[in-house]
């Protein structure tokens, strides 16, 4: 999978981490900045990695700000992208797999770089199951979500 990842000034720490955990896990991130630790706004990181998902350019995305918040709130204002806060591995994977989670937003000022890795491979390794035998609650679940952010 293309991978879409961003980070803020906060999360930049975490970059080089992100990066190799996504290739480790036989991905290919996309680098939507930033380049430093010098100021920038999370909601233009944000949108960046939003319209890669929205696009088909990259099928899911990670964003890494200070708490990982501002970036989770901003990219679930933007229609196709389903983003959540994760600093636990069961909400990364599960996230996927019954919500059909695509964004995986972490804070730099939160976790180390173990957990991040960590976190990344939940996410990545994770499939939305709503479309599989048994899951019909979830999907039914889901496309309510879905009518909710159509409305």
């Amino acid at each position: 999978m293309k991978i879409a990842v961003g980070f803020d000034h906060a999360g930049f720490p975490l970059k080089e981490t992100v990066l190799k955990a996504v290739q480790d896990a036989g991905h290919e991130p996309i680098d939507m900045g930033t380049n430093s630790a010098e100021p920038v706004d999370f909601p233009d990181i944000t949108e960046k990695v939003g319209r890669g998902v929205q696009n088909g350019e990259a099928e899911r995305g990670i964003l890494v700000c200070g708490s990982g918040i501002g970036a989770c709130i901003a990219a679930n204002k933007m229609k196709g992208v389903w983003a959540s806060i994760c600093h636990d591995t069961y909400s990364a994977a599960q996230g996927v797999m019954h919500d059909d989670m695509n964004v995986l937003c972490l804070g730099g000022r939160v976790i180390g770089p173990e957990l991040a890795k960590a976190l990344i491979n939940a996410f990545l390794e994770a499939r939305y199951i709503g479309n599989d035998e048994g899951g019909e609650r979830l999907a039914r679940r889901v496309a309510k979500i879905h009518k909710l952010e159509d409305e």
